[in-house]
């Protein structure tokens, strides 16, 4: 293998037909990481830093050493064919469902994705998830299937039983493509055998093919058989067939060019003017043009602070540039451009558009955020989380003296996984940690504890959501002084629009104009659509619905006061309240300014939005965790029987191979002893993972202890308030 260094790298993606960039996505233990191991193990780069040593080692050695997930945001990988070398950055992305954000995030900064996927379990709910999301940000698809050896050990199939078997997957996999890509890409970016874009091989044993190979070196299914009988040489066929040739062959043959890419892209991404001259230079993915850079992961160097990584799409970067941070309307000054040279991280000094650069001295970016040589640009759309966190647990440091270390760990972990919230508790002190499931939260006690940090923990508390099922109102409750009158309506709020007040497509800081067609469009009313006071990011609305009233403009910071704490703390249980629309209806103030102020006003609003909401037919909402098990037949039964005892249910229930897998979901509340339970009763033969699917309704069998637990957790007296006690009669 030749070896190339950092300023031949930079000389061949000089030339952007010669980059791609590339993510390899799965469900989780579809053998993504073995294979990405392979693939670097092979890269043929060698960094300057390791240069004396690697030298030395032969790449199976290598790859030995490194038995772990590559953590990196990106590796970068050289690859030759037909006597052309390519730049290639991979982005991995994590297989666990809790962590979609990052894939997400992650979809953003490449133009094709490697689909990996199991030969017995075949398109799994991850493996959909993830090909929707690809699909939806315009990355093309091609298709590894890994995991070959297992349909010939395990499944015992015969030559032309396991030809059918894999057409059946590529099957399957092209009908996700006729689902979800867009009109013009569905025939375009179904993946064939005949044309190269589907592979086959076993990332454990580093062998693969797909048509090209076979033409090129006179491969067929039968080698594969021969090479796992009795006395066959696997060795043999991974010399002959590596994986990597397979793998990055198909990546060069059928993933565009940054600049190919950006013309079709750029459209569903960056929603600003495309004819205008920043328009014309994302698109042409221009180095003359403005830097305009998205920044998809940020990892924090030891030594070095926050790294941020993401995808140049224009102009050049280099060390010194001062950049503006354009969703938080700061500057920043990048100390150094670095690259990624196989999996380690060397300076570069410059990069230009279509590249992968890593960049040293953000100190306030975060992901998710679009960096700029200009002010003022449009930034990126908005990345859209698929979840929001649901438990929650406090944390504290072991021996005292080790709070500083764990402000600081916690720092760097919420720096690097945005899905992670962590909060002080005020009136306690405590530090809250909030993530998406029981199993996030486990992650991140384990990474304080790689940071030296020895914690205690509280047992994990569930989040629950409080909303409305029908509408109520116009009521009205008066202000401490008796001297102010607020009149407050309330009904349900479309899920759609609650949705895209969460996910920030409706927001304050958009143009009004903007917001009123949105909502126009949704099906409000023209006069209502351009009367929103404010859009609360839980998902809830206040609308003014006054007519010809004296002072509701100076009065509006107050109303919306006790309207926000309302939604901080519903009336039910002080949790977050969503999917709720207010109309403040009529206003009665005091002619005095003094006597209708903050302290009159916000009390007031408050009071309205309780009484009125306690009117609506109030509920809890419980967070429901979709769960997917893999168990033998002989423990379906058993599996059954875990979901239902824990108020769950079994949704759907297929066979692949030998492995039964049952799709179900159950309350978030009832899976804190899952692991031991599932273990218990399947003798550990169950694998399962889980992901949030929705807030629902606690039946009403449980509401009220449920909702006693909480109130007496919280200090509060046995019953939830009536709404007596928050309206005023005249």
């Amino acid at each position: 293998m030749k070896f190339k260094a950092t300023d031949q790298i930079l000389k061949i993606i000089g030339n952007k037909q010669n980059i791609r960039n590339f993510g390899v996505i799965a469900h989780v233990d579809h053998g993504k990481t073995t294979m990405s191991d392979s693939l670097l193990a092979s890269s043929g780069i060698i960094s300057p830093s390791v240069a004396g040593q690697a030298l030395a080692l032969d790449s199976m050695k290598l790859e030995q050493d490194r038995q772990m997930t590559i953590v990196q945001a990106n590796v970068t990988l050289l690859y030759e064919k037909e006597g052309q070398e390519y730049v290639i950055n991979m982005i991995d992305t994590p297989g666990h469902i809790d962590f979609t954000g990052r894939v997400t995030r992650s979809l953003r900064a490449i133009d094709g994705a490697v689909v990996v996927s199991d030969s017995v379990e075949g398109i799994m709910t991850q493996t959909e998830t993830v090909t929707r999301q690809a699909l939806e940000e315009r990355v093309r698809p091609v298709l590894y299937i890994n995991k070959i050896d297992r349909l010939i050990k395990e499944l015992r199939l015969a030559p032309d039983k396991m030809q059918e078997w894999l057409l059946d997957i590529i099957t399957n996999f092209n009908r996700l493509i006729d689902i979800y890509a867009e009109p013009e890409y569905k025939e375009k970016w179904k993946v064939s055998i005949q044309d190269g874009s589907v592979s086959f091989g076993s990332a454990k044993d580093k062998w693969g093919f797909n048509a090209d190979v076979m033409k090129k070196k006179g491969i067929s299914f039968k080698d594969v058989y021969a090479a796992y009988s009795e006395g066959g040489d696997i060795k043999a066929l991974a010399e002959k067939a590596p994986l990597y040739d397979a793998v990055l062959g198909m990546v060069v043959k059928h993933h565009p060019s940054p600049d190919v890419a950006q013309k079709y892209r750029i459209p569903k991404i960056w929603k600003g003017d495309l004819e205008s001259d920043i328009g014309k230079a994302l698109l042409n993915c221009d180095d003359n043009g403005p830097a305009i850079m998205m920044i998809v992961n940020m990892t924090v160097d030891p030594a070095a602070g926050p790294v941020a990584i993401g995808r140049l799409f224009s102009g050049k970067i280099k060390d010194g540039d001062r950049v503006h941070i354009i969703d938080t309307k700061r500057e920043g000054r990048i100390q150094s451009v670095n690259f990624f040279m196989g999996n380690q991280r060397e300076m570069v000094g410059e990069l230009a558009a279509g590249n992968i650069p890593a960049l040293l001295g953000l100190e306030h970016a975060r992901a998710g955020q679009t960096i700029s040589s200009m002010a003022g640009i449009h930034t990126f759309e908005g990345i859209h989380y698929v979840s929001e966190p649901v438990v929650q647990m406090a944390v504290e440091p072991k021996h005292p003296k080790d709070l500083p270390k764990l402000v600081e760990a916690l720092r760097r972990i919420t720096i690097e996984d945005p899905n992670l919230v962590v909060k002080i508790n005020e009136e306690s002190g405590e530090t809250i940690i909030a993530g998406m499931g029981v199993l996030h939260l486990e992650i991140a006690t384990s990474l304080i504890a790689d940071a030296g940090v020895q914690v205690v923990t509280s047992q994990p508390l569930i989040n629950y959501r409080e909303t409305i099922r029908t509408a109520a109102g116009p009521i009205m409750a008066k202000s401490p002084n008796r001297h102010n009158k607020i009149f407050m309506k309330v009904e349900p709020l479309d899920e759609k629009i609650s949705e895209m007040i969460r996910n920030g497509t409706l927001n304050e800081y958009k143009d009004t104009k903007e917001v009123a067609e949105i909502l126009r469009n949704a099906g409000w009313e023209r006069d209502e659509a351009k009367r929103v006071m404010r859009f609360d990011s839980r998902g809830n609305v206040v609308v003014d619905g006054t007519k010809g009233v004296q002072f509701v403009q100076e009065s509006t910071d107050s109303i919306l006061s006790g309207f926000e704490d309302t939604m901080k703390e519903g009336p039910l249980a002080r949790e977050q309240v969503r999917g709720c629309k207010f109309t403040f209806h009529h206003f009665v103030p005091h002619e005095d300014p003094a006597h209708r102020g903050l302290s009159q006003l916000g009390p007031a609003s408050r009071r309205a939005c309780m009484g009125v909401m306690l009117l609506a037919n109030p509920v809890l909402l419980e967070p429901t965790l979709g769960i997917e098990v893999r168990v033998p037949q002989e423990m379906i039964g058993n599996v059954a029987g875990v979901i239902s005892g824990k108020r769950g249910k079994v949704l759907n229930m297929e066979q692949k191979g030998i492995v039964h897998i049952l799709s179900g979901e159950l309350p978030a509340s009832e899976t804190f002893d899952l692991s031991e339970v599932m273990r218990g009763q399947t003798a550990g033969k169950a694998m399962w993972n889980t992901h949030f699917k929705a807030w629902t309704p606690i039946p009403n069998s449980v509401l009220p202890t449920i909702l006693g637990e909480i109130r007496k957790r919280k200090g509060l007296s046995p019953d939830p308030p009536t709404a007596d006690e928050f309206i005023d009669n005249e």
